[in-house]
């Protein structure tokens, strides 16, 4: 099989506060099969991942190892922090592995995500993809010589967890930030995202929830007339201009979307993460919203905060409202298929605890349109059984860190399970801040969790290292 298809060297520049930190890398290509799990497929395609040995100490250091998740994997590189500024402490390799379906990843080309092709994004496929490689940056020992410590955070936080879970033999450890395990059916109440989302807006300023959530009707009633809707064509910068239901629908979905990635990423510090936005967004944007409004004041204030969300450079020309949450940098394509198959996880809104219009969780309609894209239905059930759900008491070495402010932190483990499976709660952060670099604006809870991390991390390399002069001596 051939290992190394391409090799070429890459610098990222990130601005950190004030300083800058040159993030080094090799982009790497690994040959993986198409289909692990069966025998009668036999194509095989290229998925990138970034390596970076300045600090490793081939002898016995350890790999750190980053799960990508559902985009380009330098997104993930260059915001993962984390691993970057303890490599050197712990004489490591940093290894940023990219998921299959996403960035350069394609199996088959521009056609991957075509119905014909996606049939192998799963996260049972990209896990196998990962232990492959693992195997591989251990020269396909039968035993490891290398401690791998794997990183992620979101979904990619998941398949952190999940890597340790699933190959425990490659994996001494996981750490997974902001990993939403519980957020499939059944597992918790369909209203926590948003409740969560809303409690961001209120902790901000009360008056702003208020304004958000009576702001539907009015956006409803005023779009009536083609006066007005040429009006909000100009007043909000559309880049199309609203002709139908469907446009409605479509500005309304964007803007729940909007308020929803607000509070996701509402760190203290500027960022480009999924897209530039100033330290503490919510709060900036909230500014706009602090007294009570009406009418055209309360769409020229909305106005204001999606120029703010969507144009925060000054480069963007106009608002691309029917792209959706696909907005950014992410470039998530894929991701709406695995919501349609193996990723169910229930979402619902009830204008009562939250400030978004009522829409309750419909798993019938959900895969009726499932179909209709994508000639699939959601199995809601396959996440539970092939990774445990909330029963891991045979599972060990995993930290799960969330932060409360985090909408996705209601899916996640926010109460240690055992001695090995720890959970790190910090009250006062956004969406797996603890991996991103180091910034003179953390709050104290992410310092902790950091040092929790650490420690954790040098518990595991030594387990690894104890059990290794145990094997020689056999």
């Amino acid at each position: 099989m051939l290992q190394y298809a391409h090799t070429y060297y890459c610098i990222l520049v990130l601005l950190v506060g004030t300083a800058v930190a040159d993030y080094k890398y090799e982009t790497k290509l690994f040959n993986v099969p198409l289909d692990h799990f069966g025998y009668q497929r036999n194509e095989t395609f290229n998925i990138k991942y970034l390596e970076n040995e300045d600090h490793w100490d081939r002898g016995d250091g350890p790999i750190f190892f980053y799960t990508g998740n559902e985009g380009q994997i330098e997104l993930f590189a260059n915001h993962t922090g984390f691993m970057w500024d303890i490599a050197e402490e712990f004489r490591a390799k940093i290894v940023f592995a990219e998921h299959r379906y996403y960035g350069s990843s394609m199996p088959f080309g521009n056609k991957s995500l075509d119905n014909d092709h996606i049939g192998y994004l799963t996260a049972a496929q990209a896990l196998a993809d990962y232990a492959e490689l693992v195997n591989f940056l251990q020269d396909n020992r039968l035993k490891p010589r290398y401690p791998v410590i794997a990183f992620g955070g979101s979904y990619g936080g998941m398949l952190a967890a999940y890597f340790r879970m699933k190959y425990p033999h490659l994996v001494a450890g996981a750490i997974a930030a902001s990993a939403p395990i519980h957020m499939f059916p059944g597992m918790l109440p369909c209203n926590v995202y948003h409740r969560i989302v809303t409690s961001s807006f209120v902790v901000a300023n009360i008056t702003c929830k208020e304004n958000i959530k009576q702001s539907w009707s009015v956006i409803r009633n005023f779009v009536t007339t083609k006066n007005n809707t040429d009006w909000l064509h100009k007043q909000w910068k559309l880049c199309d201009p609203i002709k139908n239901t469907t446009d409605v629908q479509n500005l309304i979905d964007f803007l729940q979307s909007m308020y929803e990635t607000l509070a996701m990423v509402n760190y203290p510090f500027a960022t480009d993460f999924l897209l530039p936005l100033p330290a503490y967004p919510v709060r900036t944007v909230c500014q706009y919203l602090n007294q009570k409004l009406t009418g055209q004041k309360l769409l020229v204030a909305i106005g204001h905060v999606l120029e703010m969300f969507t144009n925060y450079t000054g480069k963007s020309p106009c608002v691309d409202y029917k792209k959706g949450n696909d907005y950014g940098n992410l470039n998530a394509s894929g991701w709406d298929y695995q919501a349609c198959t193996e990723m169910v996880m229930p979402m619902c809104t009830t204008g009562e605890s939250d400030m978004f219009e009522p829409n309750p969780w419909n798993i019938t309609k959900v895969s009726a349109d499932c179909h209709k894209k994508y000639n699939v239905y959601p199995r809601p059930d396959v996440a539970r059984l092939e990774y445990g759900g909330d029963r891991l008491l045979a599972a060990s070495n995993i930290v799960f860190s969330n932060g409360l402010l985090d909408p996705w932190a209601g899916g996640g483990i926010l109460s240690s399970i055992s001695d090995t499976v720890k959970a790190v709660v910090m009250i006062d952060t956004a969406h797996h801040l603890d991996l991103m670099p180091t910034n003179p604006n953390d709050p104290e809870s992410v310092k902790i969790a950091r040092s929790e991390h650490k420690r954790n991390i040098q518990q595991w390399i030594r387990e690894f290292q104890q059990q290794r002069e145990h094997e020689k001596k056999l």
